[in-house]
């Protein structure tokens, strides 16, 4: 009896089956990607519009809109309030819209922006650790909303119905050069 190269049966183990052979149902199926993005989104999402509340509304710990516009004045942001509200604003819209899957690639671009905001006023004059003040928690922030903007928000978001809530190069473009131009702007008045 003759035996098949090895190379041959595990290269046959490990192709897809032919489409006929795969199931498909009418009904989308809720895969573990999407409960984790939906975890992600969450998580994420809600920690970000709670930092946000905290600037804007002074809940959660925050000083308010009053007293973190006065350290956006310090900061060389005039008029600070007006400044703190964009930037808390941000993060509290940025955080809902990606909890909700709502608009993901411009709540990701609100992100974007205010942590690139943050890391050329503050952080990243400080090195890469936070341990020293630096950027690794800008940089970590910026990084997720932009891979959800990437990946897309999953089947369980708002965005599903729309072209933008599948997530994609062109979405991920978007929150980027987004982001990055509201950040160029703020800094440059």
């Amino acid at each position: 009896m003759e035996r098949e190269p090895p190379m041959k049966f595990i290269d046959e183990k490990l192709r897809a089956p032919p489409r006929s052979a795969v199931r498909t149902s009418a009904k989308p199926v809720i895969s573990a990607g999407d409960c984790g993005l939906l975890l992600v989104r969450i998580a994420f999402g809600l920690l970000m519009a709670g930092h946000g509340s905290q600037k804007l509304f002074g809940m959660l710990g925050g000083e308010g809109l009053d007293a973190t516009g006065k350290g956006f004045a310090a900061l060389g942001y005039r008029p600070g309030a007006v400044y703190a509200a964009i930037g808390g604003g941000s993060e509290f819209l940025g955080g809902l819209g990606l909890a909700l899957g709502l608009f993901t690639p411009l709540a990701s671009a609100a992100l974007i922006g205010v942590m690139i905001n943050a890391m050329a006023t503050v952080t990243a004059a400080h090195g890469l650790w936070a341990t020293q003040g630096g950027a690794e928690y800008n940089v970590c922030i910026a990084v997720v909303a932009l891979a959800v903007a990437a990946i897309g928000p999953g089947r369980i978001a708002l965005d599903r119905p729309f072209r933008w809530g599948r997530g994609g190069w062109p979405e991920a473009a978007f929150a980027l050069f987004a982001g990055g131009i509201g950040a160029a702007v703020v800094l440059s008045l």
